[in-house]
């Protein structure tokens, strides 16, 4: 049996990029006929203009923090969707609101890749504890695992006992759904006296899986892998034995940003995770999810050839309110864009007696007279606000892709 679940997997890196960039250039050609929004975006890009990864970064970035504005002015999926309503498969409400879609392909959000590497086949039974009721995360693992071959137990979210009673009854062989709560149905388990022992493996999102946490699952007989997936664009990254890092997945295009721009960051700097989706039917393209991670150097030891990231590292959203005024990491990044001298800046926030105050801390190669001053004049000219500058060499900030470290206490 093979340790991989198709060819792609381990297909030459190179080829692996020549075959993305040919179906990104497809991609735009379709969502600029297709999707108002792209139509409206992408208006003077040439998809056979797009050869490289570089090329790709200067394509506008669409941030997941607007959609529900952008929703709300072009209902019902903001322009961005190239099916029409009545032609989805299904169709989702998520926090926000955000109102997302999918179509009626079976792995729509292509999640047997991921089942897969945590150990799931062909026959077995899976218990799906993801939510099934208006968001899209019980859906999505439903289809991979019924793609993959298996039987699905649709548990959606709560009733521990009755969840754990059908485990025992049914005997179902894998898990899904998110970190904390297989504890809670191993524990009621427990508690009731019923053998759950059926476990073995389990795949887990949509929170922080905890070295702690993973370890006394695998006491307790499940190995425990965790993918990360997000409702708009399906499965990004997943785990695979080896657990060192997250392989990407064959059907997106991943980079890693600095906050609040668009600007690829050096291989191993923390920074947003920006994906360009390949799904025809909501074919979004250089999606900031706001997340924030890094590229792992090298291939995986498990054989995948593809990019490897960190895996979930916090959230990108630094914006902060200084002196009744926000500030963001579009104008921290339009500082440094005024001087080349510049590579990276963080703009660190606190308290002053009963003032806020502002250092702009920014890496600079062999920086020449004057600007430290030239750069308090950029900052008070994006932000309206006066403050301190203090260069640094390169690599002297911290690499945790913080564009502003609002220091203030409020206890």
């Amino acid at each position: 049996m093979s340790d991989f679940y198709d060819a792609l997997e381990t297909r030459d890196p190179e080829t692996r990029e020549t075959d993305l960039l040919k179906a990104l250039r497809a991609q735009v050609i379709h969502a600029k006929a297709k999707a108002p929004a792209y139509g409206r975006l992408l208006a003077d890009v040439e998809a056979d203009s797009l050869q490289s990864r570089a090329d790709l970064a200067g394509l506008p970035v669409t941030r997941k923090a607007d959609l529900t504005r952008l929703q709300a002015e072009e209902p019902p999926f903001g322009g961005y969707a190239a099916v029409a309503p009545g032609q989805a498969g299904r169709i989702f409400v998520s926090p926000g609101p955000i109102y997302e879609l999918e179509d009626r392909e079976s792995d729509y959000g292509r999640m047997a890749r991921a089942l897969f590497a945590a150990g799931f086949r062909a026959g077995e039974i899976v218990h799906n504890s993801f939510a099934y009721h208006l968001t899209p995360g019980g859906w999505i693992l439903d289809a991979g695992a019924r793609r993959l071959g298996c039987a699905v137990v649709p548990a959606g979210v709560g009733a521990s006992d009755q969840q754990a009673q059908a485990i025992a009854h049914l005997r179902p062989a894998g898990w899904c759904g998110t970190p904390d709560f297989l504890k809670v149905i191993l524990d009621k388990g427990a508690e009731l006296g019923l053998d759950l022992s059926s476990l073995t493996k389990a795949l887990v999102s949509g929170g922080a899986l905890f070295p702690s946490l993973r370890q006394e699952y695998a006491e307790r007989g499940v190995a425990v892998r965790q993918c990360y997936a997000t409702a708009e664009l399906g499965l990004v990254a997943y785990e695979t034995p080896t657990e060192e890092g997250m392989v990407v997945d064959e059907g997106v295009i991943l980079e890693i940003v600095r906050p609040g721009t668009g600007d690829p960051v050096p291989e191993g700097e923390v920074g947003e995770v920006v994906v360009t989706s390949l799904n025809p039917a909501y074919p979004l393209l250089r999606f900031a999810t706001g997340d924030l991670s890094a590229v792992l150097h090298g291939p995986s030891p498990c054989g995948r050839t593809n990019m490897r990231i960190k895996g979930w590292m916090g959230r990108a959203d630094q914006t902060a309110k200084v002196k009744g005024q926000f500030v963001h990491p579009e104008q921290v990044a339009a500082v440094v864009k005024r001087h080349p001298e510049l590579s990276k800046a963080r703009l660190e926030i606190d308290r002053k007696g009963e003032s806020d105050v502002m250092v702009l801390r920014c890496e600079a190669e062999g920086a020449s007279a004057g600007l430290a001053e030239r750069v308090v004049e950029s900052l008070l000219a994006e932000t309206r606000m006066r403050g301190e500058v203090e260069l640094c060499t390169p690599g002297g900030l911290p690499n945790d892709g913080k564009v502003i470290d609002d220091r203030r206490r409020y206890d």
